[in-house]
This record gives structure tokens, sequence and C-alpha cells, in this order.
């Protein structure tokens, strides 16, 4: 089986939805010409991220419908190119917008769409309507099928996020990301993909934007090989802050194969004791007292 081309997006927004569509679109063909078989924006790219210092009616009002021109355009698109697109929105939602990633096939069909679940209410993004559950899909992508499910930036904090897709199937999973990716953040995402055996791809911004550093990665999750002594690096591409298209071709006859004889994920789980994760009531004493629920 041939590697699964992945590219991250890793642009910086043109300041509006008519320029970043644009922009978007010419990311896209060229990452098709590098080999991509599904590309992947960083969070938010419609509105380029860009919440921070403006009042909440403003950005607000940029949200755009899922079914809207802008994601019809990438669907139109995928179909042309038979790539799949991770394609990130400001999301026009009844009750308030949502931070979405819709993912779109090489026929041009909305695969999966997820709302970030774990909103950021300690800052703007207190005005977003949160996703409501962690979903899976069956990619059809040239290199074969492929389960790939979605957490968006702040959700890679909780390491559940990431157990619940691996417990739905997930092979890779896609995190458009708009924040600094310093030590610890990729900490995180390594130890994701390890404990889960799942790859894990994130696009980030670059350093061009406030608040950003680039630094998108891919994780494939196969820590150890047969007949390789100790374990491997699972960070197959590390970009740094410039601006760009950065391509990564995953291994998934590798990855299943390890998923097959490996002792993480699901393999000796003991979930009957694991109780206390699904108590809603607990205040533990290091939360903040401004924390919004």
């Amino acid at each position: 089986m041939e590697p699964l081309g992945i590219a991250l997006l890793q642009l910086a927004p043109t300041g509006g939805l008519a320029g970043n569509l644009e922009k978007g679109l010419e990311a896209c063909r060229r990452a098709k010409a590098l080999g991509a078989d599904i590309a992947l924006f960083p969070e938010m790219w419609s509105s380029g991220y860009h919440i921070d210092g403006r009042p909440p009616e403003v950005w607000t009002a940029e949200a755009v419908p899922v079914g809207g021109e802008f994601v019809r355009a990438f669907q139109a698109l995928a179909a042309e190119l038979g790539m799949a697109i991770g394609l990130t929105l400001l999301e026009a939602w009844e009750g308030g917008p949502r931070n979405t990633l819709v993912l779109i096939d090489r026929r041009g069909r909305k695969a999966l769409t997820y709302a970030k679940v774990h909103t950021c209410d300690f800052g703007e993004e207190r005005h977003l309507t949160p996703g409501d559950d962690f979903y899976v899909a069956e990619l059809d992508t040239a290199k074969g099928p492929v389960q790939v499910g979605a957490m968006i930036c702040y959700d890679r904090e909780f390491p559940e996020s990431a157990r619940i897709l691996m417990l739905k199937g997930a092979e890779l999973i896609l995190v458009p990301n708009a924040c600094p990716m310093e030590c610890n953040r990729l900490a995180q995402l390594r130890a994701r993909a390890f404990e889960n055996m799942t790859a894990i791809a994130t696009c980030s911004y670059p350093d061009t934007v406030p608040d950003c550093n680039g630094g998108s990665t891919v994780f494939d999750g196969v820590a150890y090989l047969p007949g390789q002594e100790g374990s491997r690096d699972t960070c197959i591409l590390r970009a740094g802050g410039e601006e760009g298209i950065y391509l990564a071709a995953l291994d998934l006859a590798q990855l299943r194969a390890y998923r097959a004889s490996e002792v993480h994920g699901n393999a000796y789980r003991r979930p009957g004791k694991y109780g206390l994760l699904t108590e809603t009531r607990i205040q533990p004493p290091f939360v903040r007292p401004d924390y919004r629920p």
C-alpha cells in the first residue's frame, strides 16, 4: 500500500473571506501537485481566526454556513482534484456560531462535520457554541479507505478527546490549530499519538500571524518497529515557522500492523476503573475561579 500524502497548509490569512477562499483554493491545487491525498487547513480558516480584540457581534457576523458558497467551492475543487480537504470555518449555527471542520472527500462529498467541543471559554470563544460529540468517518482516498476523526486546537489539551476517537476507530486524527506550538503542546500531540496508536496531523498558522509560530506536525503513532532496538521518533514531519505547504507520507500499512500487535490503545484498558472520569460535579481545587463551564 502506498503511503498516504497529508499536506499541512500552514498559511497566513488574507484578512477577509474572499481572499481566504482564493488563497485556500490555490493552496489546495499546490498540495495536489505535491502528491497530497488530504489537505488540512489551520483553525477557522474562513475568518483567519480573527476573533481577538474585536467586538463579538462583529466577528460572529462573519460566520458562514456549511451549505454555503465557501464550502461548496472547496467541494467542487476536491472533486476536480480527486483529493480530500479538511476545511475549517467559523460556522453559522442557530444559537451562536461554531468553530468547525468539514472533511470533504475526493468525490466532493462531506464525509464529516465536526465542531470544536472544548471551546476556549476563558476567552473570546465563550461566544461560540460547542460541538456535541466526537466523530469518525471512513474517508475514501486514492490510497484506500482510512478512518479519520478530528480535534480542534484546545481539544488537544484533553486526553479524552483522542481516546474517544481511538475507541470509535480513528486511525488518523486531523487537528486544525491556532496557537503557538511550543514544547509542551507538541508533547501532548506526541503522547496522544503514542498512547492511542493513532496518527495525528496538526496544521497551524505561520509565525507571521499573531500568537502563532508555525510548527505544524505529523506524528505517525508507531513507536516500535520489528527488528529495531528501542523506540523510534513518531514525528515524521515538523514544520518551521515559515508559511508554506508541508507534505508528510503516512505509512498506513505499517500503522495497521502495529495497532494489531502492540499493547497501547484499547488493548489492555480497564474502563470499569475509570468511573471518576465521567463525573461532572467534581470541583478540584486547581480550577480557576473565573472558569466558565
